[in-house]
C-alpha cells in the first residue's frame, strides 16, 4: 500500500501532469479565451436547440415513426451531449485545466468521449439498418420498437463505458513515463487503441455504404429496364441513403484528423508538433455537431417543414401566453372599473337619501 502512494499520485492537479508532459506554456491567453468563449457558446446554444428540435419533430411527426429515425434521432441525442461537453470544456480550459483536479479532467475528457463513442456507434447502427432494408428494397426495416428501444440502450451503455475506461484504470498516473502529450493522464496505448478502433470502424462503415450504393445503382438499371412509375415510388430509400452517406461524410471529414494526431501521439512521435493541431481540431469537432441538424433539415423537407411548424407553434405560445396576460390585465382593469363605478352610485344613493330626510 505504501509503494502505491509513492508510485501513483492521484492526488496532484493537472498542473503537475501537464509539467510533466512538456506543456508549460498556456494555449490561451485570456483575450483569446474570451473570444473562444463567446463564439464558442453561441455554436454550442445552436448545436443544443437545433438537435433538440430535431429530436422533438421525430417525436411529434407520425410519419418519423420508424427504426430509421429513432436512431436518428439518438444521433442527435448524441450531438446535444456533444454541445454540453463544449460548453463544458470552453469553461474549464486554459489556466483552469491546470488547476482541476484528476478526477475534474476525467470528467471533462469524458464526456467528450462518451459524446463521440455514441455518435459512432450510432452511425456504425444506422448503416447496418440501412444495409438490411436495402437489401430487401424496403423504404424501412422491419425492426420492432423493443428492438431499436434496446439498440439505442447498447449504444449508450457501450458510449458510457468507452468514456469512462481511463478513469477505470487505463491511464499513466502511476507510471508518468507513458503519458501522453494530448491528454496528460492518459497513457498512449490507450490513445493507440481509441484512435485505431474508430478509424477501423469508419472503413467498416464506409464499405457497407458503398456496398449498399453498388446494390442501388444496380437495382436502379434494372428497374428502368422494366418500367419507369416502380422507380418513382422507391425513392425514398435512396433519399434516406444519401442523408446519412452525407452525415457520415462529415463525420469522417471532421473526426479522421483529430484521430491521426491522436494516433501519432500514441506512437510517441517526438517530430510531430501534435499540440499545435489541437485547437483546429477542437474547431472541426464543433463544426460537425453544428453540420448535422443542417443537413438532417436540408436532405429531408419533411424534417424542414415539422421543424419549422416546431418553431411556429412555440411562437404562436409565446403569443397566446402575451394575449393571454394581457386579457387578464384588462379584465381586471374592467373589474376595478366597474367596482370604482358600483361605489361611487352607492354613495351617491346614501347622499340623496341623506338629503331627503333632512
Amino acid at each position: 500500500m505504501a509503494r502505491y502512494n509513492v508510485s501513483c499520485y492521484h492526488d496532484k492537479p493537472m498542473g503537475f501532469f501537464y509539467n510533466n508532459s512538456n506543456i508549460t506554456s498556456d494555449e490561451w491567453d485570456r483575450t483569446q479565451l474570451i473570444l473562444v468563449q463567446c463564439a464558442g457558446s453561441i455554436c454550442c446554444c445552436f448545436i443544443l436547440a437545433a438537435n433538440a428540435m430535431i429530436i422533438a419533430a421525430v417525436v411529434t411527426n407520425r410519419r418519423f415513426h420508424y427504426p430509421f429515425y429513432y436512431l436518428l434521432a439518438n444521433l442527435a441525442a448524441s450531438d446535444f451531449l456533444a454541445g454540453i461537453a463544449y460548453v463544458y470544456l470552453m469553461f474549464n480550459t486554459g489556466q483552469i485545466s491546470r488547476d482541476l483536479t484528476v478526477q475534474g479532467y476525467f470528467f471533462r475528457q469524458g464526456l467528450l468521449d462518451t459524446s463521440l463513442s455514441a455518435s459512432l456507434t450510432n452511425l456504425f447502427v444506422i448503416a447496418l439498418e440501412r444495409y438490411i432494408s436495402i437489401m430487401n428494397w424496403k423504404v424501412h426495416s422491419n425492426l420492432t420498437k423493443r428492438r431499436v428501444t434496446l439498440l439505442i440502450a447498447l449504444v449508450w451503455g457501450i458510449s458510457i463505458f468507452m468514456g469512462a475506461v481511463p478513469s477505470l484504470g487505463w491511464n499513466c498516473i502511476c507510471s508518468l513515463d507513458l503519458c501522453s502529450t494530448l491528454a496528460p493522464i492518459f497513457s498512449r496505448s490507450y490513445l493507440i487503441f481509441w484512435s485505431v478502433s474508430n478509424l477501423v470502424l469508419f472503413l467498416i462503415m464506409v464499405a457497407v455504404y458503398l456496398r449498399i450504393y453498388i446494390y442501388v445503382m444496380k437495382k436502379t438499371v434494372v428497374l428502368k429496364a422494366h418500367t419507369s412509375g416502380s422507380i418513382n415510388r422507391k425513392r425514398t430509400p435512396v433519399k434516406l441513403i444519401k442523408t446519412v452517406m452525407t452525415v457520415l461524410g462529415a463525420f469522417v471529414i471532421c473526426w479522421t484528423p483529430g484521430l491521426i494526431v491522436l494516433l501519432l501521439d500514441g506512437l510517441n512521435c517526438e517530430k510531430c508538433d501534435v499540440l499545435k493541431f489541437k485547437r483546429w481540431l477542437l474547431l472541426l469537432a464543433v463544426l460537425n455537431s453544428v453540420m448535422n441538424p443542417i443537413i438532417y433539415s436540408y436532405r429531408d423537407e419533411e424534417m424542414w417543414t415539422t421543424i419549422k411548424n416546431l418553431m411556429r407553434c412555440v411562437r404562436s405560445g409565446t403569443r397566446r401566453q402575451r394575449s393571454s396576460r394581457a386579457n387578464i390585465q384588462r379584465g381586471s382593469g374592467r373589474e376595478t372599473t366597474s367596482s370604482l363605478k358600483e361605489n361611487i352610485a352607492e354613495d351617491s344613493k346614501v347622499s340623496t337619501q341623506e338629503m331627503l330626510k333632512s
